[in-house]
C-alpha cells in the first residue's frame, strides 16, 4: 500500500508540493505547491466551480476577506466552541491532540469524545507519553483561532478565519440586494482558512493554513424536501454507515440516496440532493468507489450548529477519515448573527409577502488540500511494464496539470520547428508541455510520473504525410492522426472520450 511519506516523498521529487520555508527547516502545518501541484490545484478549484456555481443556475460566488470584526466569531460559536483537546507530557512538555492519541494508542474511535471521557480514558487505560513514556497531564481546551492585531496601536484585534463559511452568512443581505436571488438558492466561495492546530499530520490532510470550497444553500424552511433536482440523484450508489448502524457496531452498508431518504435516514430531499451530488462528482473525477463512503455523524459529535451532518470519507493509510463534510445548519447562523448585529436579515418573499430566516438545508465543505491530497494518492500507481518500473499518476485529464505533451523525435529533420509549431496551436487551447530532452522512453516516462494522460510524438512520417502518433498514458495505447485534427480530439479525450 501506497504510504502518506510515499506521496509526500513523491510531491516533493516531482515539482507537486515543497515543505515551506524548507531552507529554514520548515514550519509546521505549512506547505507551498509547485509548477506541477499549482496546476492541479486550479483543475480541482475550476472543477467545483464549474459543478456547484456554473452547473447550478441557483447558486452564486463571493469572494470574501480572510479578516473580519471579530464579532463574527462570536455570534457564530467560534470563539466558545471552536477548541480541540489538548494534553501535555508533565515530563518532556510535549503537546499532543487529545483524540488523536487516544485512539492511535488504544485503536478506539473517539468522535464525540469531551474533555470528561478523554480524562477518563487516558487515566483508566495509563496512556502514556508517545516520545518519552512520561506522564500525561489533564485534557484542556484549546481554541484553534488565530489572532492578530489591527491599525497601528496594536490594540485592536480580530481573528483569521477559521473557515469561510461566515462570510457568506454576514454578506447574505447584500447578495440578496443586488442579485434578487428566490429561495432555494446557494451561495459558494473559495478561500484560504486557518486553524492553530495542535498537531498538524500526515502531509496535506491537516494543516494550520489551508483552502475551502464552500458552499451554503438557503431554502424556506418549510421546503426542504420540495427538491426539484432529487431526482437526479435518487440512483446513485453510495457506501453508507449510518448514525443508527455506528451506535450498534453495525456494518457499511451498500444503498441509494433514494434508499436512505425514503427509510428517513437523510432527513431532507435537498440535503440528500448534495450528498448525493457531491459524493458523484468524486467519482466522476476517478475516485475508487470502494475507496469512498458516507458516514453520518452521531449525536454526540454534531456541531452545535447541525441537526444532521454526513462526511464523505476516503480511506486513507490511517483509516476512513472526512473529505468533505456535508451539515444541514438550520438557520442557526442567520438567527444568530441578527441577533448579535441587530440588524434584519432575514428573506422576503415579495409575492407571499412573507419574512423568513431560511434554513442552510446543505454546506457541502471541502478542503482543496485535502483534496489534492486524495485525488493523488488514489491516482498514484507503481507498475511494471516490459520488465521496468513504471509509476504513473493516472489523474482524471480534466485535473492533469498538463493535458498533452508534444515530443520531436529527434532535433533534426525539421521535427523540432514542426513540433513547435504544434505546441504553439495547441497551447492556445491547453496546458502543455514541450519536452524534447532524453530518449522518447524516457520523456514518456516523465510525463507518466506528473500525470499527463497525452502525448504527442513528431516523427519521419510526420514529415511526409502530417500525421503523429498520439499515445493515451493509461493504456500505452498508440494512434496516428492528422496535426489539423489534433485539437478537436484531444477536446473530446480530455472530456472522457477513449482513445
Amino acid at each position: 500500500m501506497v504510504t502518506i511519506n510515499d506521496i509526500m516523498s513523491y510531491c516533493k521529487r516531482k515539482g507537486l508540493v515543497f515543505p515551506s520555508s524548507e531552507i529554514y527547516n520548515g514550519f509546521a502545518g505549512f506547505y507551498d505547491y509547485g509548477p506541477v501541484g499549482v496546476e492541479i490545484v486550479n483543475n480541482i478549484k475550476n472543477e467545483w466551480w464549474s459543478s456547484t456555481v456554473r452547473n447550478n443556475e441557483n447558486v452564486v460566488g463571493i469572494n470574501g476577506t480572510i479578516i473580519g470584526n471579530p464579532k463574527i466569531w462570536e455570534a457564530s460559536g467560534h470563539v466558545a466552541n471552536f477548541v480541540d483537546y489538548l494534553v501535555e507530557c508533565k515530563k518532556c512538555k510535549q503537546k499532543f491532540r487529545a483524540d488523536h492519541l487516544i485512539e492511535e494508542t488504544l485503536k478506539i474511535p473517539t468522535e464525540g469524545m469531551k474533555t470528561k471521557e478523554l480524562n477518563d480514558i487516558i487515566k483508566k487505560e495509563k496512556v502514556k507519553c508517545p516520545s518519552c513514556k512520561g506522564e500525561l497531564g489533564s485534557v484542556t481546551e484549546f481554541n484553534l483561532m488565530f489572532k492578530t492585531n489591527v491599525g497601528p496601536s496594536g490594540q485592536e484585534f480580530a481573528y483569521l478565519r477559521p473557515e469561510t463559511a461566515q462570510t457568506i452568512f454576514v454578506d447574505f443581505k447584500s447578495v440578496l440586494d443586488t442579485t434578487r436571488q428566490k429561495l432555494p438558492f446557494g451561495i459558494a466561495q473559495i478561500g484560504k482558512a486557518f486553524r492553530n492546530e495542535i498537531s498538524p499530520r500526515n502531509f496535506l490532510f491537516r494543516l494550520r493554513e489551508f483552502e475551502q470550497m464552500e458552499m451554503e444553500f438557503f431554502v424556506h424552511p418549510d421546503k426542504k424536501n420540495e427538491c426539484e433536482k432529487f431526482d437526479s440523484v435518487k440512483e446513485v450508489k453510495v457506501n453508507a454507515l449510518t448514525a443508527a448502524d455506528q451506535e450498534k457496531a453495525g456494518k457499511m452498508i451498500i444503498s441509494t440516496i433514494g434508499e436512505l431518504v425514503k427509510n428517513k435516514t437523510i432527513k431532507s430531499k435537498w440535503h440528500a440532493f448534495w450528498i448525493g451530488y457531491r459524493y458523484k462528482w468524486f467519482l466522476d473525477l476517478g475516485i475508487k468507489p470502494h475507496n469512498l463512503r458516507l458516514r453520518q455523524h452521531v449525536k454526540t459529535e454534531l456541531s452545535h450548529y447541525a441537526a444532521d451532518t454526513w462526511d464523505v470519507e476516503y480511506n486513507y493509510e490511517f483509516g476512513w477519515k472526512e473529505l468533505e463534510g456535508i451539515a444541514d445548519r438550520t438557520d442557526f447562523d442567520l438567527k444568530q448573527h441578527a441577533k448579535v448585529s441587530g440588524q434584519d436579515i432575514s428573506y422576503f418573499n415579495e409575492e407571499t409577502k412573507e419574512r423568513v430566516i431560511p434554513h442552510v438545508a446543505a454546506e457541502p465543505s471541502l478542503g482543496v488540500d485535502r483534496a489534492f491530497l486524495t485525488f493523488v494518492l488514489d491516482a498514484y500507481h507503481e507498475e511494471e511494464v516490459k520488465g521496468e518500473k513504471r509509476i504513473v499518476l493516472k489523474l482524471n485529464p480534466k485535473l492533469a496539470p498538463f493535458k498533452v505533451a508534444i515530443f520531436p523525435l529527434v532535433n533534426k529533420e525539421g521535427m523540432d520547428k514542426k513540433a513547435k509549431e504544434i505546441h504553439e496551436t495547441l497551447k492556445n487551447k491547453f496546458v502543455t508541455c514541450y519536452d524534447d530532452s532524453g530518449s522518447i522512453g524516457r520523456r514518456y516516462r516523465r510525463m507518466d510520473e506528473v500525470g499527463t494522460p497525452f502525448c504527442i510524438t513528431i516523427d519521419g512520417q510526420t514529415m511526409e504525410d502530417n500525421t503523429v502518433t498520439l499515445r493515451d498514458r493509461d493504456s500505452l495505447k498508440q494512434v496516428r492522426i492528422k496535426i489539423k485534427e489534433l485539437q478537436e480530439k484531444i477536446s473530446k479525450l480530455v472530456d472522457g472520450e477513449k482513445l
